[in-house]
């Protein structure tokens, strides 16, 4: 594929634009209001806990669109659902899927026979040559400006380093809010790019109103960068429930990841725990507040229609 055609072109939409597969926000009615707004969205398939469920989501979006959406995939052990969810994905014939911390060899393989893409997220050259080399079909450069789950160089420098060393389209994923940030993207390389945090506040997702009113009422200034909640670095709003348990590993945690008997079993726990106390924030009223979001949350001013958004994002391209 080649690397200079921009990601409208690849996936035939009107602006080159995903909105970001985001755990336990992404839903079917921000898919569909994403896709009736000239741009392409997927989800994690995590964010559907039963295969029925993950089917009956893809099955709605079809039915109300023929436009390309995608679905995101944990490609690790930590996801147990891994191997089921892709054989869903490729049974049901997916526009692409965008693949997360691990080898998506299987999925680049399995994908490719029935003409779905594969995008793999990647925060460094290393991994992106890896992907490259397994045959994947863009790379989602996450960069130190990201939601969540971020990666260490900023948008300029990642995407320098792989606009000269890798041969396939490029997807810039991190601190977008404006369609300046997405031609200044562009004109460093970029195929397109992949927002998120922006879209956090919209009026489909099914998240508490206080999330929603936090991404309001809080600045680019409130983001930190936490290795406490999941057990690795992920970008959170620094609320009082934040600064009270800390950012930093404890030191029993700092051991046990430490020993190699117990790693993995150790990662698995402290990742599982974590994300349960981000759901149980994201989805209801509780004091621990743990609301992921990235340093865009500085144009956040008001909860809108996923649709207003995309208008505002996309004026002057």
């Amino acid at each position: 594929m080649n690397k200079h055609q921009t990601l409208d072109k690849v996936l035939g939409i009107q602006y080159p634009v995903i909105v970001a597969p985001m755990f336990l926000i992404s839903n079917v009615a921000m898919i569909k209001a994403a896709l009736d707004a000239g741009v392409t969205a997927a989800f994690p398939a995590l964010n559907y806990r039963t295969d029925q469920e993950l089917r009956d989501a893809i099955a709605e979006i079809k039915e109300h669109s023929d436009k390309p959406f995608g679905v995101n995939l944990i490609v690790n052990k930590s996801n147990p659902k891994y191997k089921s969810q892709l054989k869903t994905l490729i049974e049901l014939k997916v526009d692409y899927i965008i693949t997360s911390l691990g080898s998506p060899k299987d999925v680049i393989e399995q994908a490719h026979t029935v003409g779905a893409k594969v995008f793999c997220d990647v925060i460094d050259l290393k991994f992106a040559k890896k992907v490259e080399e397994l045959g994947a079909d863009g790379i989602i450069a996450v960069n130190n400006r990201a939601g969540g789950h971020c990666g260490n160089l900023s948008p300029a420098d990642l995407l320098k380093e792989l606009r000269e060393n890798c041969s396939i389209p490029i997807i810039s994923a991190g601190g977008v809010a404006n369609s300046e940030d997405i031609n200044n993207a562009i004109s460093m390389g970029a195929a397109g790019v992949q927002v998120g945090t922006i879209f956090i506040a919209c009026e489909e997702a099914p998240i508490s109103q206080d999330y929603k009113q936090a991404m309001v009422d809080y600045g680019e200034k409130d983001i930190i960068l936490s290795t406490k909640i999941s057990g690795t670095a992920i970008t959170v709003i620094n609320t009082p429930y934040v600064q009270q348990v800390g950012t930093k590993k404890n030191f029993l945690e700092w051991l046990l990841k430490k020993n190699k008997w117990l790693k993995k079993y150790v990662k698995m726990i402290i990742m599982f725990r974590g994300m349960k106390k981000i759901e149980k924030a994201a989805l209801g009223a509780t004091y621990q507040n743990v609301w992921v979001a990235g340093p865009a949350i500085e144009s956040v001013k008001s909860i809108r229609p996923l649709k207003e958004i995309i208008g505002d994002l996309v004026k002057g391209l």
